[in-house]
């Protein structure tokens, strides 16, 4: 697994856009590393979009807390999951306030892979999925990872990460 200190990977992400005057132009390629680069950036991986505990708990307390978030120093949230770019865009639209959190798709499983945090949901039917998790990444240098348990949400949480954004510098 990525260990604070370390460099993100140089992986190819995908974003759907829906353009201008909402003229779809369908997924955008991006290099993580080049979006991170001198940029506070928040990543929250989890399992897999229109699930329960991500689509009730875990983007919606990123939304709540995203304004806080970005006062707190952060300059995005992206919500990453091993779904595709236009599975990723139909859920974000769910959200009320969606424009907060960026709905990112690793449908290839490469950060997931890169990060070491990979976890085999067959068993359910649903491949290979993201484990639960939280970084803060700094001009692309991780800076905190938290995990969470399998079926968890108590570290990787919005409220966690702005706890640890708020603390003192030691």
């Amino acid at each position: 697994m990525i260990k604070v200190g370390e460099q993100l990977p140089d992986v190819t992400l995908y974003q759907f856009s829906d353009g201008e005057g909402g003229c779809p132009i369908g997924p955008q390629a991006f290099s993580l590393r080049e979006r991170c680069r001198g940029r506070r950036v928040v990543i929250f991986g989890l399992p897999g979009a229109f699930t329960p505990t991500c689509s009730q708990r875990h983007v919606p307390g990123y939304l709540e807390h995203a304004h806080a978030l970005f006062k707190a120093g952060v300059d995005e949230i992206l919500c990453v999951a091993v779904n595709d770019a236009f599975v990723m865009h139909a859920w974000g639209k769910t959200f009320a306030n969606q424009g907060e959190v960026a709905m990112v798709s690793d449908g290839n499983a490469e950060l997931t892979d890169a990060l070491g945090l990979a976890q085999d949901a067959t068993a359910r039917g649903m491949g290979k999925r993201s484990q639960r998790y939280a970084l803060l990444a700094e001009d692309g240098v991780v800076r905190r990872i938290e995990v969470d348990a399998p079926g968890q949400l108590a570290v990787s949480d919005a409220q966690s990460m702005l706890a640890f954004l708020q603390m003192p510098a030691q």
